[in-house]
């Protein structure tokens, strides 16, 4: 190693959409935080979050100040550091993940060179198995095995994924499928904004005459989602529904960033980042 290669600063930021909820943000964003530190020593691993509104919440009800990515990237660059990579954190690349691909594209493609080297790794969906990449779904679901009940006829999971009008909202329709093909035969996934809705998934409990239900958030953190829209006594909630339609309901409130295994999907991720760009942003 030479004597410019020992000096270079390298830093990873990771960026999620964030929580409001402390413990939650301790058990699901700072786990995969120190999941990645431990991976990569070297590095100096940084925080982000992509929310405004919960970045100006923190601030105000805790005094805590969050970096969003593009405050995070100004920092790295006022303190020198050459290499960047960032691994977000969002489970589809939708409109969160856009927002850090814009930038990383800004720095990327920009007259000016910022930084020697900035990469972005992919979210917990994205590769499908084409083209010798790997199968992001298939992976994902080993790792969400380790967390289901024992399989049985009468029992089945539902999985709350948050959903939305971004095209990536297709990123759960074909999660179903791939949990079919997988055998995962009563487990079944539904969004709190978009497609497919918690109504579908009622009508084939019933079809398959499913007499208990087990909710699961298909989410990072069990945060505000998951509290609420999911778990929440309200009319509305999906274990309301669930009661109203017959269903006996268990909740199983932890996000998926207290899946050791799902964490180390996201190292995976972001070692392949560092070795090879996935989307496209080469160094020139």
């Amino acid at each position: 190693m030479n004597q410019e290669q020992a000096v270079k600063k390298q830093a990873i930021v990771v960026v999620s959409f964030g929580t409001s909820y402390p413990e939650t943000l301790m058990l699901n964003i700072e786990s995969v935080e120190n999941r990645i530190r431990a991976a990569f020593p070297d590095y100096e691993v940084r925080r982000a979050f992509t929310s405004r509104t919960i970045i100006k919440r923190l601030a105000e009800r805790d005094g805590v100040r969050i970096d969003n990515e593009r405050q995070a990237l100004e920092r790295l660059q006022t303190e020198g550091y050459q290499e960047v990579y960032l691994q977000p954190l969002h489970i589809v690349p939708g409109a969160e993940y856009d927002k850090i691909k814009e930038l990383v594209c800004h720095y990327a493609q920009g007259k000016e060179k910022v930084f020697e080297k900035i990469r972005l790794a992919r979210p917990l969906l994205y590769c499908m198995g084409q083209d010798n990449h790997p199968d992001d779904y298939e992976i994902a679901i080993k790792a969400l095995a380790t967390q289901l009940p024992e399989a049985d006829p009468a029992n089945a999971v539902v999985l709350m994924g948050h959903g939305g009008m971004h095209p990536a909202n297709a990123a759960y329709g074909i999660l179903q499928l791939k949990l079919e093909d997988a055998g995962f035969s009563n487990v079944f996934v539904y969004t709190v904004e978009g497609f497919p809705s918690l109504s579908r998934i009622i009508n084939k409990l019933k079809q398959k005459q499913v007499k208990k239900v087990t909710l699961m958030p298909f989410l990072l953190v069990a945060g505000d989602h998951a509290t609420n829209d999911m778990a929440g006594e309200a009319e509305g909630s999906a274990k309301s529904q669930l009661v109203a339609a017959g269903f006996e309901v268990d909740v199983y409130f932890r996000g998926l960033g207290e899946n050791i295994a799902i964490q180390d999907i996201y190292v995976g991720h972001l070692k392949a980042a560092i070795l090879q760009p996935p989307h496209g942003y080469r160094d020139s």
